[in-house]
């Protein structure tokens, strides 16, 4: 199934499925998940089935500080280093990869469509996507997913996803000069709708938000009833904080990325840190806040009953606190370990304190190749 030419030559689907729909995993073999942030790499070596996935390997570092800009991996080499190495690190021996996209660079739209045949939708995808895709389909990468049926199977809920083709190369390119084998390409906002499933079982007819504060920008997916219902983006993340701190308090920048982390600091920059970091955490929590309301609330007459947060800064102190009175709903840091095994082999503590960072790519571990 898909439209619009091959999809990684058809080993990966773009868009994510529910964990629900997963078939269980047949055997033991070994993946990587690899989430390629502006900011940071992540690395995460995982065995098992869906819901019983074990962490065989976890490590993260720096990207290359001009090596993805504007979402596309412009330094190739520079980036597939950078994974090789975190790989070597962390004794990571799985070569099948599963990887993702940024949601900013990734056109995705929700269309409701009489009940037709396959091809026929097929057919109609294509025209559609005509309508929305600002590019000429042959340069995109072209995927949908039924979602749902409507009025006893007479109308049908379609989820179109299409990105850049030479974008997603830029991805799969530094994977593979990095010795891995991509199998699967997904977008950031369903990792987190998928990391979320693995982990939570909420309350039935509850609105949940999931937020990942990345560096640039931060995701957003909210989920009702089991289905994603809204998915988007606001621009500002971690990289707007630790600038804000390092201007407002001159200090440097590994200094604001520890205070933003809650890590121990100078006396005297803790001082004067109080209120830079309330003032710092309050243009994020005013763009999510904003993206919540004018999206959600505005558009639905519902509230959010719940949000959890992830992402390098989502332990930044007071940041949970003040994002909860502004919206109204209780705020948590999401633990994408919590149903996962971890190997003795990985370093618990560490990995403990870096959790929230790896939402996206313990979402991506959930995937496997002709996910259905």
């Amino acid at each position: 199934m898909g439209a619009g030419g091959t999809w990684l030559e058809r080993v990966s689907r773009l868009l994510s499925r529910s964990l629900s729909d997963l078939n269980p995993f047949r055997g033991e073999e070994p993946y990587v998940a690899v989430d390629l942030g502006s900011s940071t790499i992540k690395v995460l070596e995982v065995q098992g089935r869906a819901t019983e996935l074990r962490v065989r390997g976890a490590a993260r570092g720096l990207t290359p500080a001009t090596g993805i800009q504007n979402n596309v991996v412009v330094e190739v080499s520079a980036v597939a280093e950078a994974v090789r190495f975190l790989c070597e690190s962390a004794g990571i021996r799985a070569k099948k990869a599963i990887t993702v996209v940024p949601g900013p660079a990734v056109i995705i739209k929700r269309l409701t469509l009489p009940a037709q045949s396959e091809q026929e939708l097929e057919n109609t995808i294509l025209l559609e996507a005509g309508n929305f895709i600002p590019e000429e389909l042959d340069n995109v990468n072209l995927d949908y997913q039924v979602t749902d049926y409507l009025d006893e199977g007479r109308r049908m809920e379609v989820l179109v996803v299409a990105a850049k083709k030479d974008m997603v190369s830029s991805y799969v390119d530094a994977l593979r000069e990095a010795g891995l084998l991509p199998v699967v390409v997904d977008v950031d906002y369903f990792a987190l709708e998928n990391m979320f499933e693995l982990n939570y079982e909420p309350p039935p007819g509850r609105a949940i938000a999931v937020v990942n504060i990345g560096s640039r920008y931060s995701a957003i997916n909210i989920l009702k009833n089991g289905r994603s219902t809204f998915t988007g983006d606001v621009p500002v993340g971690g990289r707007d904080i630790t600038e804000s701190l390092m201007r407002d308090l001159n200090i440097s920048f590994e200094e604001a990325e520890a205070l933003k982390a809650g890590h121990p600091v100078d006396p005297s920059i803790m001082d004067h840190a109080g209120p830079v970091l309330e003032i710092a955490a309050g243009a994020v929590i005013d763009e999510i806040h904003h993206a919540l309301s004018f999206f959600w609330t505005a558009a639905t007459d519902e509230t959010i009953d719940h949000i959890y947060l992830s992402g390098g800064a989502a332990r930044m102190p007071g940041l949970a606190s003040q994002l909860a009175e502004r919206v109204g709903a209780p705020v948590d840091l999401a633990d994408p370990f919590a149903h996962l095994t971890i190997s003795s082999e990985v370093d618990r503590q560490t990995l403990k304190e870096q959790a929230p960072e790896f939402a996206v790519a313990a979402g991506l571990a959930t995937r496997r190749p002709n996910d259905k």
